[in-house]
């Protein structure tokens, strides 16, 4: 909602009065990684508010040591951000929040094997951790990973640079962390020592390593269900590739794609996902892009023995753009937003455009659809909440901080959404938006 009439204090915790009686009781429903993760399904049961703004439906925020781009990963009552600290990023932190109430409960910093000057133009803590009810697995780009209790006791850590080379990278790296119930799941893309990798989430020690064609990417892997398994599947930088988690084989590439450097593959249902692709900031992988913005398809072929597969083209959308934030799908209808902030909105079954607008901000968080809306997150702070469905229908704009903050350049990086509102990440800041 468009008012700004109250500043918010710098206290690093704020409690607003929005009628919850003081203290927050949230439900609790966890978030555990980047976009979700396998607990991504949960959101249909969500109610967020339509509205807010700096003085309405905000329950708390908190101030966040250092700089960070990765989002909020919620175990429980424990929220989770990672960010980098130091002129030369020497230093990686791992911080730990009351969700309740947005206490900092725990904070520890770790030396960091790559210092290079910390400003706009590296990853500042880009990739986002994942948690369980064991604690936090964290992943740096300088190729730190640390793994920490939920009452921040580290339980083990491994410098992945040391173990297997120096990456390199014009703007760092950017590629979350992956779970499943007993591994982490790393992509190191870079120009330098490039592979994805399996780590045992108790102890740390290397389960697979496979190594790839170096290349410069800041893309996410994702869990996509294929039958009674999941692959892993890797959107980046001329192919799109899928490996067994188990074995980290190489199960399947394709290859006729281009200018997919930072969108993250979103599963939509069993064996199928979405790929986002960008022309780039110059155009210069225009030609690319036009063919890969696309819905595609695992399919499992004929074979003695092990089960073989390809990937197939389902459609391919030669309009459609995606920038920074990752293509949804959702009630039948893709969502791909691109850097200038328009929204396209694309039939799920043909690939047909339904629509497209221009949104108030270019957004670098994905956009979530829960209930019967889709909410945009403008890097700048505006969220757009728009109906879903064929035909666009702007149901509010709501502005997170007030306008004297917004010109000095704050950027809404990363959201986790929760059954009554959101969690939303800034570089230096985390806020709770709460239902009334």
């Amino acid at each position: 909602m468009k008012r700004f009439a109250f500043q918010l204090s710098a206290l690093p915790v704020m409690m607003l009065a929005i009628g919850l009686g003081g203290e927050a009781s949230p439900a609790i429903a966890d978030w555990p990684a980047f976009l979700g993760g396998q607990a991504k399904d949960q959101i249909e049961k969500f109610s967020p508010p339509i509205e807010w703004s700096p003085t309405e439906n905000i329950a708390w925020q908190a101030a966040i040591t250092g700089y960070g781009q990765s989002s909020p990963v919620i175990v429980g009552d424990h929220v989770y951000v990672t960010a980098v600290d130091g002129p030369m990023k020497e230093s990686n932190l791992v911080a730990c929040y009351s969700l309740a109430d947005g206490t900092k409960r725990w904070e520890k910093s770790f030396p960091s094997s790559l210092q290079v000057k910390n400003d706009l133009y590296t990853s500042r803590a880009a990739p986002t951790p994942t948690a369980d009810e064991a604690g936090i697995y964290a992943f740096f780009e300088s190729g730190n990973m640390v793994a920490l209790t939920p009452t921040g006791d580290l339980r083990w850590e491994r410098d992945l640079m040391a173990d297997y080379g120096k990456f390199d990278g014009r703007f760092g790296l950017g590629g979350s962390l992956v779970q499943n119930d007993s591994s982490v799941f790393v992509l190191a893309d870079n120009d330098g020592a490039a592979y994805i990798a399996a780590f045992d989430k108790s102890s740390g020690k290397t389960i697979w390593k496979t190594d790839r064609t170096p290349r410069i990417s800041w893309s996410s892997p994702t869990l996509v269900p294929v039958g009674d398994s999941h692959h892993i599947v890797v959107s980046s930088s001329g192919s799109v590739d899928g490996y067994d988690p188990v074995s980290g084989a190489l199960l399947w590439t394709f290859d006729d794609v281009g200018g997919n450097t930072v969108a993250t593959p979103i599963a939509v249902g069993d064996a199928r996902f979405l790929v986002g692709a960008s022309p780039g900031r110059s155009g210069e992988n225009a030609e690319g892009a036009k063919q890969s913005n696309m819905l595609m398809q695992i399919v499992p072929l004929p074979a003695d023995g092990a089960t073989q597969y390809v990937a197939e083209v389902v459609w391919r959308n030669e309009s459609a753009t995606s920038s920074f934030g990752s293509p949804i799908a959702y009630r039948g209808y893709a969502y791909y937003t691109n850097r200038a902030g328009v929204l396209y909105c694309i039939d799920l079954n043909h690939g047909d455009t339904a629509y497209t607008s221009r949104m108030p901000q270019s957004n670098w968080a994905t956009p979530y659809g829960i209930g019967e809306n889709v909410f945009i997150f403008g890097k700048s702070g505006t969220t757009s909440v728009i109906a879903a469905g064929d035909e666009i229908n702007m149901v509010a704009e709501n502005q997170l901080w007030v306008a004297s903050e917004a010109e000095a350049g704050e950027t809404l990086y990363g959201v986790a959404p929760l059954p009554d509102g959101f969690l939303v990440r800034t570089g230096t800041r985390l806020f709770r938006i709460v239902a009334p």
